[in-house]
């Protein structure tokens, strides 16, 4: 008797989304290299960074994305919510496999008159073994307004309604469980943390005495969440003043589908 290998119809990933505040420790130390050595440790394959800085004087000109990325060896999108001249400053999605960019863009602002920091979101289709994982990254900003049009504008027409399953939203929305811009992600989407964590979520912020969870990792109906953790190292401790949140996550194989082509503004 001859035995055919079978195919698994699920594939296994590790995802976090981390902001690294412009890799900017809790010590006032500079490194985005102690920030790789945090992702290392926590074994990501996909990694969603917010306050990533690219040629930014404050930060000694460095392409920190591309920096953590060369450490790790992985491929890397960055996308700048904020550019002045030649410095930038936004988001970034980390990749150890193939990955390509399918959209980026900016998310509304605040309506009130104080200017506020840019955001956006980028999107990127992973390719995980033989399946294909959408993932959105963001940062929301600090004021309850805008963040509400930032979350109706990512779960819209031209984020969410447009994105195929299995699929990833991280990163850091700002809100707490329970706020209005969470009730309507998770009103949509599964929270990964909680799936992950049997209810027993913990915080991400501030990274030294964390109380407040404010990083999040939705995901699409169809992606089992295995296991979820906040990664609270002595390392991770310094390194931001956030800490990861790392899911593992099991990700559906479908036949015959194809690359998804850049939506628009790749």
């Amino acid at each position: 008797m001859t035995l055919t290998a079978q195919r698994p119809t699920r594939v296994p990933i590790t995802l976090a989304t981390y902001n690294v505040r412009r890799c900017l420790g809790t010590d006032r130390c500079l490194s985005p290299d102690r920030v790789a050595d945090v992702i290392a440790e926590a074994n990501a394959d996909i990694v969603a960074l917010q306050e990533i800085d690219v040629g930014r004087l404050r930060s000694g000109g460095v392409d920190q994305a591309g920096v953590i990325a060369d450490r790790l060896g992985f491929s890397s999108h960055f996308h700048p919510a904020l550019q002045i001249a030649e410095e930038q400053y936004g988001d970034a999605i980390l990749t150890r496999g193939r990955s390509h960019l399918v959209k980026f863009g900016f998310l509304p602002g605040s309506r009130n008159l104080w200017p506020s920091e840019p955001r956006g979101a980028i999107w990127i289709e992973a390719v995980v073994g033989d399946a294909r994982l959408q993932v959105i990254n963001t940062h929301f900003g600090l004021g309850r307004r805008e963040r509400r049009d930032q979350a109706a504008a990512l779960l819209g027409a031209g984020w969410i309604g447009q994105c195929p399953a299995p699929f990833v939203v991280a990163g850091d929305l700002n809100s707490l469980p329970g706020g209005r811009v969470y009730r309507s992600f998770a009103a949509r989407m599964r929270d990964a943390h909680i799936a992950g964590a049997q209810g027993r979520a913990a915080p991400t912020f501030p990274s030294r005495r964390p109380l407040l969870r404010i990083d999040h990792v939705f995901t699409s109906d169809d992606i089992d969440v295995a296991s979820a953790a906040v990664v609270r190292s002595p390392l991770a401790s310094l390194a931001s003043d956030h800490l990861p949140l790392v899911v593992r996550l099991k990700i559906p194989v479908e036949e015959g589908k194809g690359s998804l082509a850049a939506v628009d503004g790749a």
